[in-house]
């Protein structure tokens, strides 16, 4: 299992080794030991979640308030995603940042967010299944976006599917809703960077 750090500080791709033979495969897609090592903290497990989305269907980009956030550890088990990191930390050398990776089940890839990044991501085949292990369990109050599609952001994302087929992106209504990257600061809706790194710190041994 290999990490890269991203372009956004505190995010990872994570690729694994698989094993094959004619009965299929067999990979572990989170390993505590060498996760922490790459991350300087662990990983606390409190809630897990999958989501099933047609293609172009554009979910995100969503964050949690911080303390406490919400860090995710995402794959994708099947179809393919691109999964984008942003970051959403106001006073970070990176902010409004982003950065992507490809997470499909064929290299069976991974992306931990950590807390005070914001997550999405555009379905690239029909019932692409996502996994994702979370640090905190689910509390609307807490919750918030940005718009995926915002100018400002200037997320590149796919305009073909997985077999070359033109996209049309598909986002819920409260995606749809959601603010700029510039109406969530000036709101004071985002994550502090001072506050972020210092909750992070607290995580470490």
């Amino acid at each position: 299992m290999t990490y890269r750090e991203l372009a956004v500080p505190g995010a990872w791709e994570i690729t694994p080794v698989q094993h094959g033979d004619p009965r299929g495969v067999f990979l572990e897609y989170f390993q505590a030991g060498p996760f922490a090592t790459a991350a300087g903290h662990r990983f606390s497990l409190a809630q897990a979640n999958l989501s099933v989305s047609a293609a172009g269907v554009l979910r995100g980009v969503h964050y949690a308030d911080v303390p406490p956030g919400q860090a995710k550890y995402v794959t994708c088990a099947r179809g393919a995603v691109l999964d984008v990191v942003v970051d959403l930390r106001v006073g970070s050398p990176t902010f409004g940042t982003w950065d992507s990776v490809l997470l499909d089940d064929t290299d069976r890839r991974a992306i931990y967010l950590s807390e005070g990044l914001g997550h999405a991501f555009l379905s690239l085949e029909d019932d692409s299944t996502v996994l994702y292990m979370c640090s905190e369990g689910y509390a609307p109050g807490r919750e918030h976006g940005v718009h995926p599609l915002d100018t400002d952001l200037g997320i590149v994302w796919p305009t073909v599917d997985r077999a070359g087929r033109p996209l049309t992106a598909l986002l819920s209504e409260k995606d749809l809703a959601a603010p700029s990257l510039a109406e969530a600061r000036t709101a004071g809706l985002l994550p502090q960077y001072d506050e972020v790194s210092a909750f992070v710190e607290s995580l470490r041994p």
